[in-house]
């Protein structure tokens, strides 16, 4: 008999029951969107979960940073790294402003603040960071750096739900974190985002521009955009939000499984949580140096070969995208170019069986066999 696919992730659900008790109101209320109830007691619930005062929901992590770097009205050239996903480049680029690439830490594949002075010119209006896999930034490095500047800092933290750092969370640094909801996340919503933020003046402009810029019944004073949540997202983020410590529970198990194969294997270089961290355990990077048998593009079709669906992350950098052609230099930022070309994800889920882990890494200790 084959063996079953296994998908790279999966999307938590809550039981089925739970989640229609939760919108059976709606039947009731006919009110589906326009930060109803539902919308409402999520924001109270994140709060409350993150330890912040404000957050503003959206309905998806995009539009989210889309938002806050309109509402911080920048202006001029944003420092930011290309290990990310497209969203973080192009919502930087969409808002008219100029992305300056710098490079990653080898370790943690987080921007490296030891590159982040020498970026830093009369144009520049702000630092986006992102937090990777779960691993945060040196914030405190790179907070300090822009204090001394004058900078913004906005966090992308589309990775780092969940995850705290000596008691603190990732939503608290900054002047702002914007987080995905998204079905392939360690939290999800189906879709969703949000952002966290210090000045508590930013949320009237965050509110309107989500709904078109509306100020009053009859006013519109700004050019906004579209980006509510609706109340049957919302209902799904309070009940995924229930469950997430057992979720992350689940998702520890399998790191742990993953890391007993693989761990000291010559050639595989692994990414663990830093100390003093509470980790989300969102992704499972793995990086394939010299020293492994076969090249990381080779265990990735051998996995497929098996149906297992790994996934080149990140990969291409944002800088090397076919939409930036001839507009930046990845030369810039070597590491990050380094370990674009090694590193694969392996599948990662909360009820991924822990046999079907083993056959991964059997499969992929194979390879350093052959």
């Amino acid at each position: 008999m084959a063996s079953k696919a296994i998908p790279v992730t999966r999307s938590s659900m809550p039981p089925f029951e739970e989640y229609v008790d939760e919108i059976r109101g709606l039947w009731d209320s006919h009110w589906l969107s326009n930060m109803g109830e539902k919308h409402q007691a999520f924001e109270k619930e994140l709060e409350r979960y993150l330890g912040v005062d404000d957050i503003a929901l959206f309905v998806n992590g995009h539009q989210a940073l889309e938002c806050v770097l309109e509402a911080m009205e920048l202006e001029g050239k944003v420092i930011t790294t290309p290990y990310t996903f497209a969203s973080t480049t192009h919502a930087i680029v969409r808002k008219g402003l100029e992305p300056v690439f710098c490079d990653i830490r080898p370790d943690d594949y987080t921007m490296d603040p030891e590159r982040i002075e020498g970026l830093i010119d009369e144009d520049t209006c702000a630092i986006v960071p992102v937090h990777v896999y779960g691993n945060l930034c040196d914030t405190d490095a790179i907070e300090a750096i822009a204090a001394r500047y004058g900078l913004k800092v906005i966090y992308d933290a589309a990775h780092a739900f969940g995850v705290w750092r000596n008691g603190v969370s990732a939503a608290l640094f900054g002047d702002a974190s914007m987080f995905s909801f998204h079905a392939t996340k360690a939290f999800n919503s189906i879709e969703g985002g949000a952002v966290c933020f210090a000045d508590p003046s930013v949320r009237e402009r965050l509110d309107q521009w989500k709904n078109f810029g509306i100020t009053g019944v009859e006013t519109c004073e700004y050019i906004g955009g579209n980006a509510k949540m609706n109340e049957f997202v919302a209902a799904m983020g309070i009940c995924n939000l229930r469950h997430l410590d057992e979720e992350l529970a689940k998702r520890k198990a399998v790191a742990e499984r993953y890391w007993e194969h693989l761990d000291g294997v010559r050639g595989v270089c692994l990414s663990k949580p830093a100390a003093g961290t509470r980790p989300n355990h969102a992704y499972m990077p793995v990086v394939f140096d010299d020293a492994f048998a076969v090249t990381r593009d080779q265990v990735y079709d051998t996995l497929m070969a098996h149906d297992i669906h790994a996934r080149k992350y990140f990969y291409p950098l944002t800088t090397d995208l076919a939409c930036y052609a001839g507009r930046f230099d990845p030369s810039a930022t070597p590491i990050a170019a380094n370990i674009a070309s090694r590193v694969l994800t392996l599948p990662m889920y909360a009820d991924l069986a822990l046999e079907d882990v083993d056959r991964i890494c059997d499969i992929v200790l194979g390879e350093a066999r052959s």
